[in-house]
């Protein structure tokens, strides 16, 4: 499953999250650095005690490959990312979430990082795409594989070519095709394109059931 053009909503208060819905969330700021992080830090607190209906923030660790969780609350996950002043955020019950953002202009060597990162049928894809069209494609199926392995909690160290995705003759990123056995079976996952901004490209995974996805902008 691959829902794309999923709108960001304006919205004055949190809706309930519901077990069958992910709530995406994109925050932009005027920050830079450490600000950031700290910025994204206090919004998740925020967004998970309105989920929660609780009035102090829980606490937040990480789990072994750098996930974050609250252990005081078992039944909400969640999951971040940024690039520069933009972050983007995931919440659902009961079900775990990963998301990944990066800029559209962000200067990568393409071949050289497909080659020696994904999954060869990939590389071998992308060189296969316009130009015009390839540096697109390529931030599609990198958002892609990260947000997969986010959701798995298992990071890059999981590796970024045992998450395959199939990569048409124009640019377009299809479906997850291939996964290694830790992460279940390709048909189990889906994964959605979300685009918060102009010039950003991020996506969204989950492993299970087909959910309603709401996105929504908030403000500091």
């Amino acid at each position: 499953m691959t829902p794309q053009s999923i709108a960001f909503e304006s919205i004055e208060t949190a809706p309930q999250l519901r077990a069958e819905e992910i709530h995406v969330w994109h925050l932009a700021t005027e920050l830079s650095g450490a600000e950031v992080t700290k910025a994204a830090h206090a919004a998740v607190a925020r967004l998970l005690c309105t989920y929660a209906g609780w009035e102090r923030a829980p606490v937040i660790e990480r789990a072994e490959h750098g996930k974050p969780f609250a252990p005081e609350l078992p039944e909400l996950d969640f999951n971040l990312s940024h690039a520069g002043e933009h972050v983007l955020l995931a919440f659902a019950r009961k079900q775990a979430v990963g998301v990944d953002l990066e800029y559209a202009e962000r200067r990568v060597s393409l071949p050289e990082v497909a080659r020696r990162f994904f999954a060869p049928a990939e590389a071998r894809a992308l060189e296969g795409v316009p130009v015009g069209r390839r540096q697109r494609a390529f931030l599609d199926v990198w958002t892609r594989k990260e947000a997969v392995l986010k959701a798995l909690g298992a990071g890059l160290r999981f590796g970024l070519d045992r998450v395959e995705f199939a990569v048409e003759d124009d640019g377009a990123v299809g479906t997850l095709t291939r996964i290694a056995p830790e992460g279940g079976q390709a048909a189990e996952w889906c994964v959605c394109t979300l685009q918060p901004a102009s010039g950003l490209i991020g996506a969204l995974a989950w492993r299970g059931p087909p959910k309603t996805v709401r996105a929504f902008r908030l403000t500091l």
